[in-house]
């Protein structure tokens, strides 16, 4: 593999209005609804108080700064953080083929969004979990522009469901549950600080790596800036449907510009408005929606029996909001709960779809000619789909343990990661736009988070 070296080129002033920016961060923060916003984190309030909250909120502002470094390549160099890594270390496409698909072809996210639907009177939710799937592959396949299409599926159901919950959580929660939430978010709990006895590690630790996307999917927001013209992005293409698309040049190396003093005050007007756009979306928003929906967790359900078997906290979430506002609010909740999940799939497929397709090409890049992105990504996203179907079929449904699964996964993979970004951003962009003291100590302390507690849910399941 042979890569060329960067292009340079002007770096283009950016937008006036940061409303323009909206938009990767809604796709980043879609990925994280169905996970430890939706699931994850109020299962485990639901369970063991709200004292733990104070991990969620750490968890999304570390993979806010994650992000951004992250998004500090691709602005600079307009290619992606992979294209950067393979840079660095020839190999490190295998890894993160393998990782990808070992971590996200599991239809926990779908399963999930079928098990909602259960009040509803569906029995057979292994086979409505299996046409999400196929709905997934045809929203990807048939999307003129891909980015644009997950983009608006996105900003749509997040700018929806939100207002939906935030109306629920006030016609149900108490002042003393928000008292509560303040002290969780100090690590205050019932009977315990920070941690509870009892309290899994797995469940924990996937809980914590899903405050945000998680796993190699925050990588991908590499892919969401650039197709989003950010910085230097402005000089790649994007893919496009094979279908109904109309087909756009995609080179694997980007373009950079010279570090003169006209530059990088253009630069630094970037980072200033792309830190503000996903504060405001990823964080501010993302935050928001994991208190909302632990706050209303605490408030139905905690300390009531049948919690802990798969969505059952979810189930008796909503018939406890029925009880207490009407049963319209108790159906609402659900399919919010399901619209979400299901929108999480299309994210997590297409993100996937995007990391593996590109590494795969990064790997045989003196052996495939033309624009051949647009092909493998579409062959990826129909094999982790038909995967996703298998394991279905074979009646692997439980959703609440697919998900774990996955999540201890990622948590591994952003253990990687979170240790490659500080050498990327220091080694291949101008020392006049290197990241901070902070921001590469925040970025250290993830990796040994990471890495911590990965080692130690690992010991603890097979006990040592």
């Amino acid at each position: 593999m042979k890569l060329n070296p960067l292009k340079i080129n002007k770096l283009p002033s950016p937008p006036r209005s940061i409303l323009q920016l909206l938009g990767p961060s809604f796709v980043l923060i879609g990925l994280g609804l169905g996970t430890g916003e939706l699931i994850l984190w109020p299962y485990l309030v639901s369970n063991f108080g709200l004292g733990i909250i104070w991990g969620a909120a750490l968890g999304i502002t570390l993979q806010f700064f994650l992000n951004m470094e992250i998004e500090r390549y691709t602005l600079a160099n307009g290619e992606s953080v992979f294209v950067g890594f393979a840079r660095l270390f020839k190999a490190l496409p295998i890894w993160f083929v393998l990782s990808t698909v070992l971590a996200w072809s599991w239809p926990g996210f779908s399963a999930s969004a079928a098990a909602a639907l259960k009040p509803f009177g569906a029995e057979n939710t292994n086979l409505i979990a299996i046409g999400m799937l196929v709905l997934v592959g045809l929203i990807l396949t048939f999307g003129p522009v891909l980015y644009k299409t997950v983009e608006t599926f996105q900003k749509v159901l997040i700018l929806v469901g939100i207002p939906v919950i935030l109306i629920i959580v006030a016609i149900i929660v108490k002042s003393t549950d928000l008292l509560e939430l303040a002290k969780g978010l100090g690590g205050i709990g019932e009977g315990y600080l920070f941690v509870p006895k009892m309290l899994p590690l797995m469940s924990f630790l996937a809980a914590f790596a899903y405050s945000g996307a998680g796993g190699n999917l925050n990588l991908a927001q590499s892919f969401f800036i650039k197709e989003k013209k950010y910085g230097m992005g402005k000089y790649s293409g994007r893919i496009t449907s094979l279908i109904t698309g109309k087909a756009e040049k995609i080179s694997l190396e980007g373009t950079t510009f010279k570090p003169d003093k006209e530059q990088i005050i253009i630069f630094k007007k970037w980072w200033k408005l792309v830190n503000i756009e996903h504060a405001m979306i990823f964080w501010f928003l993302g935050l928001l929606t994991i208190l909302l929906m632990a706050v209303l967790a605490y408030s139905t359900v905690y300390g009531a029996s049948g919690n802990l078997e798969g969505l059952n906290f979810l189930y008796n979430e909503a018939a406890t909001i029925g009880r207490q506002a009407g049963t319209i609010f108790e159906y609402l909740l659900l399919i919010i709960v399901c619209l979400m999940l299901f929108s999480t799939q299309l994210a997590v497929i297409d993100g996937a779809g995007r990391i593996v397709s590109e590494n795969i090409v990064l790997l045989f890049k003196d052996k495939l000619k033309g624009n051949p992105v647009p092909k493998i990504y579409y062959v990826t996203i129909w094999i982790l789909l038909v995967f996703g179907i298998g394991v279905l079929l074979l009646g692997f449904g439980e959703p609440r343990f697919l998900i774990v699964l996955g999540a201890v996964l990622n948590a591994f993979c952003m253990f990687v990661f979170s240790g490659l970004l500080n050498k990327l951003n220091t080694k291949l962009l101008p020392k006049e736009i290197h990241p901070s003291l902070l921001r590469k100590l925040v970025i250290y302390a993830t990796f040994a988070f990471f890495g911590i507690f990965s080692l130690l849910v690992l010991l603890d399941q097979i006990k040592i």
